[in-house]
């Protein structure tokens, strides 16, 4: 990506989130993000053409980053994988309070969803024995998904005050019961 380009988005996102701390989703009107972000019009509307899109390109942003910290990770060991999204979202802890307080922030659910299910099923239920158990695969990625989600919103509005590492074995101390594993490192 053009340098000029990634600068101009960096601003966009950094504006947009300073603004979702500050006010309501709803509220946020393209001229402030252009005018915080130092940046005309036509700029914003070259790279985003809405505010809505502009959210989708930030949290996809979010995944993406979080994707790449956890690739390298083995499917063996779920808990690196959980601990890399956590400390992932405990860096971008001001992007994360942003969205999380924000009206789009069922917006930003959905996305993160879709994100987590991928990463439960690469991941967490790569052994999953689902004739072992009588439960759906589907339901279950559902499931862990929609708690983890639950536990991030939670510790967000926490002020993470539990480490990742805490945070992971809570989640893992919960979830493992649901889960049958052919590989016992869960």
């Amino acid at each position: 990506m053009d340098r000029r380009i990634a600068r101009t988005k960096k601003a966009i996102y950094s504006a947009f989130t300073q603004l979702l701390l500050e006010k309501k989703y709803y509220k946020i009107t393209i001229q402030e993000i252009i005018d915080l972000a130092n940046i005309g019009r036509s700029t914003f509307y070259s790279h985003f053409e809405t505010k809505d899109e502009l959210l989708k390109a930030m949290c996809t942003n979010i995944f993406e980053d979080m994707h790449s910290g956890s690739q390298s990770l083995s499917a063996a060991d779920p808990h690196s994988m959980i601990t890399s999204i956590l400390y992932h979202i405990k860096e971008n802890n001001k992007i994360i309070q942003g969205v999380f307080m924000s009206e789009s922030s069922e917006l930003f659910m959905h996305y993160f969803k879709g994100y987590f299910n991928s990463q439960i099923e690469e991941y967490l239920l790569v052994f999953y024995d689902e004739s072992a158990t009588g439960i759906s695969k589907d339901f279950l990625i559902n499931h862990i998904s929609g708690s983890f989600i639950e536990m991030i919103k939670w510790w967000v509005a926490g002020n993470m005050q539990q480490t990742p590492e805490e945070l992971t074995k809570y989640f893992i101390s919960v979830i493992s019961p649901a889960i049958t594993r052919k590989n016992t490192n869960l």
